[in-house]
């Protein structure tokens, strides 16, 4: 739902007020479009320990609803998202794979109990500052890609339900972000030269090891090639992801060579990391399977020897790849890329595309090194 294709005259939207530029943008817009705006500041962690800005968050958020003249409510979802995000994440680590937070934390937090809250004060519609469009075809909601394809936030709304887009506006979606700062600067909104924000989900951008460290046990064990050469030591395999190069602390090794070396796969059962060096095979895959679908809207059909043709990525920054997407179990389907992909994480999302529209998305279960069938070109 956008605001230029929607009136929004005396509708009370419960807007997603962080204190940051993006939402407080929203907040202006919101109001320019006639919505009654409520603003709803989420405090979602409660932990004291110099990393976590919920405290400098909240007093921006207080400051721009006094410039914008919108009420200001504060709820505190701490212990939901401990319970419905965090235990997940840290169980994800525990197992050796590599979480994506913001995809659970929209679905279950922004778009969960901030939507039923939402309700709770009146509101007939929520608002937020994601890059993102939401539009409604022949009584189906649709998530579509932002204009700006640079913020596009598509990636982390696709396990959000038809349902929850059907009551969200998106107000920055027809927008790019330098000119959602042009607006922020020109309105004088007090946030409009604050640094976007980073790092996990609601926890804040924080030394990543030391934090998790804090939660799980660190376990030592060696670094092996394919061979079954011991080349090092890792510290733990939760800290490392597929493909990773930095910090491996490999060197010197003789006759080794120069070239670099990655990370490709972890033994949980022997807490052995695996490493290629070079360009290695190994670190390339066209086929995945994936489980815990979610689609938006109606379930594409996947079914048939055909399967769907579609675009997908396997990782927020990627550019859309094409692939064919099969169903093979009641919970799972598989999906084969025209083109080979680099250094696909098991635990992170792969979420489909047709052109703009966000068919939805799932967790990478498995990568297959076999060479899939792939289909001729359309």
């Amino acid at each position: 739902m956008n605001l230029s294709h929607h009136k929004l005259d005396g509708r009370r939207v419960i807007l997603a007020l962080s204190g940051g530029v993006d939402s407080a943008v929203a907040a202006l817009l919101l109001k320019q479009h006639g919505a009654d705006v409520h603003a709803l500041h989420m405090t979602n962690w409660e932990d004291d320990d110099g990393y976590c800005t919920a405290a400098a968050d909240l007093q921006d958020a207080r400051h721009l609803c006094e410039q914008l003249d919108i009420p200001l409510h504060h709820v505190n979802f701490a212990r939901e998202y401990r319970e419905r995000v965090f235990h997940y994440f840290l169980e994800e680590y525990r197992l050796g794979r590599t979480p994506n937070p913001d995809v659970l934390c929209n679905r279950e937090i922004k778009f969960g109990v901030f939507l039923e809250y939402a309700h709770r004060l009146g509101g007939s519609l929520i608002a937020t500052g994601h890059y993102a469009r939401v539009r409604e075809t022949n009584g189906e909601t649709h998530l579509l890609k932002a204009h700006d394809k640079n913020k596009d936030q598509s990636y982390f709304l696709h396990a959000v339900t038809s349902q929850a887009l059907a009551e969200t506006v998106f107000p920055l979606g027809e927008l790019d972000k330098p000119e959602v700062r042009r607006i922020a600067r020109e309105h004088g909104l007090a946030t409009h030269d604050k640094k976007d924000s980073t790092g996990i989900c609601f926890i804040g951008e924080r030394p990543f090891r030391e934090f998790l460290a804090s939660f799980l046990p660190a376990n030592p064990g060696p670094i092996k090639s394919l061979a079954g050469q011991t080349v090092g030591e890792h510290a733990g395999l939760m800290y490392y992801t597929l493909g990773q190069r930095q910090g491996l602390g490999i060197g010197g090794l003789r006759d080794a060579g120069d070239a670099p070396w990655y990370v490709v796969d972890k033994e949980l059962e022997t807490n052995t990391l695996l490493v290629v060096q070079g360009e290695h095979p190994r670190m390339f895959s066209a086929r995945i399977d994936v489980g815990e679908i979610s689609w938006i809207g109606a379930r594409a059909d996947i079914g048939g020897d055909d399967g769907l043709v579609a675009k997908a990525k396997v990782r927020y920054r990627q550019d859309d790849q094409r692939c064919c997407i099969r169903q093979t179990t009641n919970d799972r389907v598989r999906v084969d890329f025209d083109a080979e992909q680099r250094s696909i994480a098991p635990g992170q999302y792969a979420v489909f595309y047709d052109e703009d529209r966000c068919l939805g998305g799932g967790v990478i279960e498995q990568v297959l090194h076999e060479k899939p069938m792939l289909r001729d070109a359309v």
